[in-house]
């Protein structure tokens, strides 16, 4: 997709985004989440790669893969998890999301296995359209009291197969981190 649209993506590491970058993409994600873009929720796009696009010096896209273990079956995956997805408004319709899932998609595919993310009603058919399904079964977080259903989140997890085989009505449980699990 990213290529019909002529759109190319660069990927990087958290660790080779310069302080103006990184500003940059707070920024704008503070503003293409109207202000519900917490701290911790920033923090959660960090650790792994991002895909950025820009018009000129001017950065109007970015979206992050991370690492993160998910339980499914009673087998541990490692688990490439979407975050940060987010275009400028005045920029949006025009395929730099698309670019952007496509890019971190083919990071997915070649390095975990399977993608998962938590889409809002918004976003959700936007996943779907790209192949991303719908997480049929429960949820749950490992917390470090123990195993803890998230029902909250049911109906808005959804994965993206990447060659181990899910069962879309078993559950899956994710790691712990503070704020938003999921």
């Amino acid at each position: 997709m990213a290529a019909m649209t002529g759109i190319h993506p660069r990927l990087v590491h958290t660790a080779e985004l310069d302080a103006r970058t990184r500003a940059a993409a707070r920024t704008l994600l503070d503003d293409a989440f109207e202000g519900d873009m917490s701290e911790e929720d920033w923090d959660h796009a960090l650790g792994g790669v991002h895909a950025l696009v820009r018009e000129g010096d001017e950065l109007i896209g970015h979206a992050s893969v991370v690492q993160r273990m998910m339980l499914h079956d009673g087998r541990p995956l490692r688990c490439g998890y979407v975050e940060g997805v987010g275009v400028r408004a005045d920029r949006r319709g025009r395929g730099h999301g698309a670019a952007m899932m496509t890019a971190l998609e083919r990071v997915i595919r070649h390095a975990y296995d399977l993608g998962a993310l938590s889409a809002s009603e918004g976003a959700a058919a936007f996943y779907t359209a790209r192949g991303w399904q719908l997480w049929q079964g429960p949820s749950a977080v490992l917390s470090p009291t123990g195993l803890r259903r998230t029902q909250e989140e049911d109906g808005a997890v959804h994965v993206l197969q990447a060659g181990t085989p899910l069962h879309l009505t078993g559950e899956l449980a994710c790691d712990w981190r503070s704020g938003d699990v999921w």
